[in-house]
């Protein structure tokens, strides 16, 4: 992306209603998984045996879960964990597909046919279960669950990657570039890897959303963040046993999740119609 569309998408993505309402919501989650220490008004792991499962009250207001923690406290320092592993593995499946999707599309021949072959193989896969897979292979964990979720989301960059790079290469200003003897990693980075950042911005926006899901699935089977860390699929799973006795158990912990999958689905859509081009010369084009 270049000067100039980061400019448009500063300007253009206060008026997106989508992205005003997404980036509140996120605000106010990223403030409560920082200030949860602070905010939160018991110990996570402190237990109350004798008043478990007790409902809504003045002294807590989501109740206490299965073996007597606050629930309030819980699902505040879960926005830490859950947070973490969103960005985390988004993070690292944008690194290596756009690795990937960089050499492949700009080398093209049998290494474009390898990467891609691969790519069919990692995608044919759904991503719940190849994350599963990893997950089993390398142990439980927090670190394993980011290593999950990061390697079922390569392949979405990767050809995003490619695509971009394959339409970018065949420029007349890369052209140029290539004819004036830019050297091969300043062509790559400053010429044709800003051409492809768009999309890639966008789905990695929405993609924090769906790792944070997947996550929660994974710890939700038991196999993702372990007891008694205060994570929401983990919450999730833990209180199954008690939903129809105390059904305010997994209540909270599952609003927490899709309130903050919503705020990514809203941001990440305010960004692509922030970007859309199309979409803002029609809508200013005067008839």
């Amino acid at each position: 992306m270049n000067d100039r569309g980061r400019t448009r998408l500063y300007r253009r993505l206060p008026r997106s209603r989508r992205a005003v309402v997404g980036g509140l919501i996120l605000l106010v989650v990223v403030l409560t998984a920082l200030l949860a220490p602070w905010l939160a008004p018991y110990d996570p792991l402190d237990q109350d045996l004798l008043d478990r499962g007790h409902p809504a009250s003045a002294e807590h207001p989501l109740g206490l879960d299965e073996v007597g923690r606050d629930n309030l406290s819980r699902v505040m320092h879960g926005a830490r964990l859950s947070l973490q592993i969103g960005v985390v593995s988004v993070t690292l499946a944008l690194a290596a597909g756009g690795l990937l999707g960089l050499a492949a599309g700009y080398r093209g021949g049998w290494l474009d046919s390898a990467i891609t072959s691969a790519l069919d193989v990692v995608q044919a896969v759904p991503s719940l279960l190849l994350a599963i897979v990893v997950v089993a292979i390398l142990g439980r964990g927090l670190h394993n669950v980011i290593y999950g979720v990061a390697i079922a989301m390569v392949p979405v960059y990767a050809r995003l990657t490619r695509v971009g790079v394959l339409a970018a290469k065949e420029q007349p200003y890369v052209e140029a570039a290539r004819a004036l003897g830019v050297r091969r990693g300043r062509l790559l980075v400053y010429h044709i890897l800003p051409a492809c950042l768009t999309p890639l911005l966008v789905q990695a926006t929405l993609g924090v959303g769906t790792a944070i899901l997947e996550a929660a699935g994974l710890s939700f089977l038991g196999l993702g963040v372990q007891p008694p860390a205060p994570e929401w699929g983990a919450m999730l799973g833990q209180g199954r046993g008690a939903v129809l006795s105390a059904p305010h158990i997994v209540l909270y912990p599952g609003l927490a999740i899709a309130i903050t999958v919503l705020g990514f689905n809203l941001l990440g859509e305010g960004v692509q119609e922030a970007l859309d081009v199309h979409r803002w010369t029609t809508t200013q084009t005067p008839k």
